[in-house]
């Protein structure tokens, strides 16, 4: 599958590289062509990725994978092109995170409690099939989840299309998340729930001075 990965940072370079790995083919987006950082990746995979702008990817992907910063997600999902991603699906894993205290980072007030950026992309982009998910955790459980547990652990998604949904989850066991531990919140509200982790996460990470954990839910 031709997969479009927005972002040059550690999340699309993991998610990047983990695609490669299962033998689809990756083209990093940026805001510029030349971008070293998407370059770096290039070179990494021996000519099985590929680099262009954010419209360039979004052109080439049959999905696109958000792995912005979340606060720039919507600003580059628009130079990406409304057209380059029409009817297309969108796995949302960025966070609004709110920097400008300082650390550890807020959520925007204009994407949380009674809204989420998993919203707003799909309200600006109605088009767009989003899918909210792996947005909770380390880079390295959203690629490798037998990394901790055995894999036991539980990685939620939420997003209004039923069949995207189901498309992201064949993705995801590709990764190895087995399916009793991939929960459904619903349509894309959940996902201010989902972004409402992060408070959270970054306290136990700052705790523990460890990003390999997460959550698993019981009952």
């Amino acid at each position: 599958m031709k997969i479009a990965v927005l972002g040059t940072g550690m999340v699309g370079d993991a998610i990047g590289s983990r695609l490669i790995e299962l033998g689809h083919e990756v083209r990093m987006g940026s805001r510029t062509a030349d971008n070293e950082k998407a370059a770096a990746f290039v070179a990494k995979h021996n000519g099985k990725a590929s680099a262009a702008t954010f419209a360039d990817a979004a052109a080439f992907g049959e999905i696109i994978f958000n792995c912005t910063a979340g606060g720039a997600s919507v600003e580059a999902l628009k130079l990406a092109g409304e057209s380059n991603i029409d009817g297309k699906i969108i796995v949302d894993i960025a966070n609004p995170l709110d920097f400008s205290k300082g650390a550890p980072p807020s959520l925007l007030p204009s994407l949380s409690n009674t809204h989420s950026l998993g919203e707003e992309i799909q309200k600006t982009f109605p088009s767009a099939k989003v899918v909210k998910t792996l947005n909770t955790m380390w880079c390295g459980l959203m690629v490798n989840p037998a990394m901790i547990n055995s894999g036991d652990h539980t990685n939620f998604i939420c997003g209004n299309d039923a069949e995207a949904k189901q498309n992201v989850k064949a993705l995801l066991n590709e990764f190895g998340w087995k399916n009793e531990n991939l929960l459904d919140l619903g349509d894309i509200t959940s996902a201010r729930g989902t972004e409402a982790v992060l408070p959270i996460w970054l306290r136990i990470w700052t705790a523990t001075q460890n990003g390999a954990f997460n959550f698993k839910v019981v009952s």
